[in-house]
């Protein structure tokens, strides 16, 4: 009796999970070595994360890049894939394909005309090294083989048809937690844990605060003002613009001090940074003794903050001279500009988060190759590692030099 034979499964040197920045880069890497390389995307188009990055023109790198910028339980691990492909390689290949960038402040840069550029720009490269990309794809199982010719294999599902790939190489690039409008995902989490690989605390990076004190009601009557404020935060400090939203308190600085933020903890914002104000506000009692303070406040601080100010710390004050405001009033309120004490009911968490703290434990992950120490051909590169940047570019530059480095292995 004749037994039917099952089809034999579709193999590959290469397969990436992921057709995101660190999956798309390791992608056209390991293709232009030769391998036969397939992505697979769950979403229904590549790159949706880099398309609204950075306000729609993706901050894909920045002039200055070191370990310090970057979060880890291991803070040396980033070093070796930062060095094997640093921003001066990634801005080499978005001027070989003319795309026009501009440097912005702390020394990122950004598209001029559209992030589609940086999207385009990899897909090209993919075709160019004959990389095959298939979005609309969920991963059902994948299993671990004793074969020689395939190490992995995978139960894939597009448009309602099933099939077995087979692979020597399988990349985790999957992403994380945060925005999961645009797919991110515990999914890589899960691939570690299947193999054994440890993980370490996840929590939202990158993310607004929300308040649900009587500061809430301050944030929302001034939502869509911005100034510029040093947040402080468990001994780390950033100086850029703060915003107020409906919601609480966003912008830079305060997407860059969440990273060190944890619940309980206050945050100390300098309204007023590299000013010292109390000094300041004793010397305008002599000069402008006639002056109210609110009308002095208003030459460093918008008006509608300065009048939030007044009912919060001088309300008894308010129609008072300087002149017959108490010095020890006045040092008191300069006090408060420099170290206004915040105490943050949580933050948005990982609706709006901007990356995901934490993740695959480096210590499971070679840093010279991204393989699993003790899972061969096991990858996992980008954000889903416990690697993560600040604000301003170096998400993305660790996406490229962790993609470009596994490539260079798979």
């Amino acid at each position: 009796m004749s037994q039917t034979a099952r089809p034999s499964a579709q193999q590959y040197d290469a397969i990436i999970l992921g057709a995101g920045a660190s999956g798309l880069l390791c992608a056209f890497t390991a293709a232009q070595r030769g391998r036969r390389v397939l992505v697979l995307e769950k979403a229904n188009k590549v790159g949706k994360k880099i398309l609204m990055s950075g306000g729609g023109r993706c901050n894909f790198t920045n002039h200055f890049v070191e370990a310090d910028n970057f979060l880890s339980d291991n803070p040396h691990f980033c070093k070796s894939a930062l060095s094997r492909y640093t921003q001066w390689d990634f801005i080499a290949l978005v001027e070989q394909h003319g795309i026009a960038y501009e440097e912005r402040s702390h020394s990122q840069l950004f598209c001029v005309d559209s992030a589609k550029d940086i999207v385009n720009m990899l897909l090209k490269e993919c075709d160019r090294a004959g990389v095959e990309i298939q979005t609309h794809c969920t991963i059902d199982a994948i299993e671990a083989l004793e074969s020689e010719s395939s190490r992995y294999a995978l139960c894939v599902e597009q448009a309602g048809i099933r099939r077995k790939l087979e692979c020597n190489s399988l990349v985790v690039a999957t992403g994380a937690l945060s925005v999961p409008t645009l797919g991110g995902s515990g999914f890589g989490y899960d691939i570690a844990r299947q193999f054994d690989i440890p993980l370490t605390d996840r929590r939202a990076g990158l993310v607004p605060f929300m308040f649900s004190d009587n500061t809430k009601s301050m944030c929302e009557r001034l939502s869509g003002l911005a100034v510029e404020v040093a947040a402080t935060c468990n001994g780390q400090s950033f100086t850029e613009n703060m915003l107020f939203t409906h919601r609480g308190m966003s912008g830079p600085a305060m997407l860059q001090i969440s990273n060190y933020w944890f619940p309980g903890d206050p945050l100390l914002i300098d309204l007023m940074p590299g000013v010292a104000a109390d000094h300041w506000l004793l010397q305008a009692k002599q000069q402008q003794s006639k002056t109210r303070l609110r009308t002095l406040l208003g030459q460093k601080l918008p008006k509608s903050l300065v009048m939030e100010l007044q009912a919060l710390w001088w309300p008894q004050a308010q129609e008072l001279p300087l002149a017959e405001m108490g010095d020890r009033l006045l040092e008191q309120i300069g006090h408060q500009l420099n170290t206004w004490t915040l105490r943050p009911s949580g933050t948005e968490g990982y609706r709006t988060a901007e990356v995901t703290l934490g993740g695959v434990d480096t210590a499971g992950i070679s840093s010279k190759t991204l393989e699993a120490k003790q899972q061969p051909g096991l990858y996992f590169i980008g954000e889903v590692l416990d690697v993560t940047g600040h604000l301003g570019g170096f998400n993305f530059q660790w996406a490229w030099s962790s993609g470009y480095t596994a490539g260079l292995f798979v």
